[in-house]
């Protein structure tokens, strides 16, 4: 193998060995988890700002029915799921340095193309897609940072450490749908970003600068990248994409990316679309709501509960706690077909209720899932099954976003989607109990 740079590639890396943890690898593993998360939080923010402009969009004068607004917060996930396959393989090739790097700066292009394009409600829907998609450039980002952070850490850390990067990087979906509402209210630039836009709902008339969303963001990109170029190293696994694919014949491969799909494909497929749900199915009522004063708190829950799920899951095993999951998520979301029909706001309260439900348990099985992968794998392989399970599951807002759309569109109800998402929850619960969590499964874990 010919040599690399040692300012890169750490030349030897041994976290399993109790010495050379407590000597070295701790403290370098810990500094990169929290250089990788706060580019994270980035590459979320960038994934889901599309879900926070679209519900205002309409208002400001851009000429969208309600099918092109679901298919603007498809988009990023679409390109996510394809984005992740690609990343799935790149640490092992380019190391860590360079791939949290080049891809934390690549946001910038949708950050910047969307400061652009919401000044002007002319903007072609052509080019809202295609800046659409371009946001999902942060969702790609995950496949490559979550098997890097596997490879830092001992085994019997590692679902408290992926839980801790994945969960404090799902914040951001939190961050911007709570920040942009706010952010947008100000001539936080002066003139130097552009004039504002005129908001009307009914009576209601005020100047809107939706280019802020995204243009507050630039600063920390460009700084959290510098960060990584000058403070992160390469953990010496190296394998090229060929001797990577050994993991596609593997069948706990899709069994895993099944239940990943479930916990995070869910997570990130309601956060896209829950403001425009809520939008949908109780803004036309007397006293209807504004969606992004409720829909941060789906993502900030979800997220919360991945953060402590990660040690509950080490102490406790990660195929139990996906089974608390699954069941959790199957008796919400049966319960969210009861409320989307409402007649009044009185109804509100229990359908907010069992979303954030929904979110909650998708966080805990986010975690546990995490906390599988690494048992049922070896090092090299774990870190491969976690990029492409996170690849599939990134399609979460393409698949819920167009599904929801079409269901409206066919039924003028969200309840057909629904059902067939309660029947792959059962699928999942089932197969998790089969191979995993029962009493002599094939891989307990």
């Amino acid at each position: 193998m010919t040599e690399h740079n040692p300012r890169t590639w750490l030349s030897a890396w041994t976290p399993e060995d109790p010495g050379f943890w407590e000597s070295t690898g701790k403290s370098l593993a810990w500094k990169t988890l929290t250089i990788t998360t706060l580019n994270l939080i980035m590459a979320f923010i960038v994934w889901f700002v599309v879900s926070a402009l679209v519900v205002r969009l309409p208002n400001v004068g851009f000429k969208l029915s309600a099918n092109q607004l679901f298919w603007l917060t498809a988009m990023p996930g679409l390109a996510a799921g394809i984005l992740r396959t690609i990343h799935t393989f790149l640490v092992p090739i380019y190391g860590t340095r360079h791939v949290v790097t080049f891809s934390t700066l690549s946001l910038l292009i949708p950050a910047l193309g969307w400061f652009w394009a919401v000044q002007n409600p002319a903007t072609p829907y052509w080019i809202l897609l295609l800046l659409a998609f371009l946001a999902g450039l942060g969702g790609g980002n995950f496949s490559s940072f979550m098997p890097s952070t596997s490879l830092f850490f001992p085994k019997r850390l590692q679902g408290t450490a992926l839980a801790i990067q994945a969960g404090i990087g799902n914040f951001g979906v939190s961050v911007v749908q709570f920040v942009t509402p706010w952010i947008i209210g100000f001539a936080l630039f002066g003139t130097l970003a552009g004039d504002p836009l005129t908001f009307t709902k009914g009576d209601v008339s005020k100047p809107m600068w939706l280019q802020n969303a995204t243009l507050v963001y630039v600063p920390f990109i460009v700084v959290f990248a510098i960060a990584a170029w000058f403070m992160l190293k390469s953990v010496p696994v190296r394998a090229n994409i060929k001797e990577q694919f050994d993991i596609f014949g593997n069948k706990h491969t899709w069994t895993m990316t099944s239940l990943y799909i479930m916990t995070f494909g869910s997570f990130s497929g309601f956060s896209a679309t829950f403001p425009l749900l809520i939008k949908q199915l109780y803004g036309g009522l007397p006293g209807g709501p504004d969606p992004l004063a409720y829909a941060f708190y789906g993502p900030l829950i979800g997220s919360a509960a991945r953060v402590v799920a990660g040690p509950i899951s080490d102490k406790f095993g990660g195929a139990i706690v996906t089974q608390i999951s699954g069941v959790g998520l199957l008796a919400c979301l049966i319960g969210v077909t009861l409320y989307t029909t409402p007649t009044s706001m009185e109804q509100f309260p229990m359908f907010v209720g069992l979303m954030l439900g929904v979110f909650f348990f998708t966080g805990v099985g986010n975690a546990s899932t995490f906390k599988q992968m690494p048992m049922i794998f070896e090092p090299r392989q774990a870190g491969g099954v976690i990029g492409f399970t996170g690849a599939m599951a990134a399609f979460g807002p393409f698949i819920w976003g167009s599904l929801v759309g079409a269901s409206f569109a066919a039924t003028g109800s969200v309840n057909a989607f629904l059902y067939g998402l309660v029947v792959f929850y059962v699928v999942n619960v089932g197969i998790n109990w089969w191979f995993y969590a029962r009493s002599g499964a094939e891989k307990p874990c």
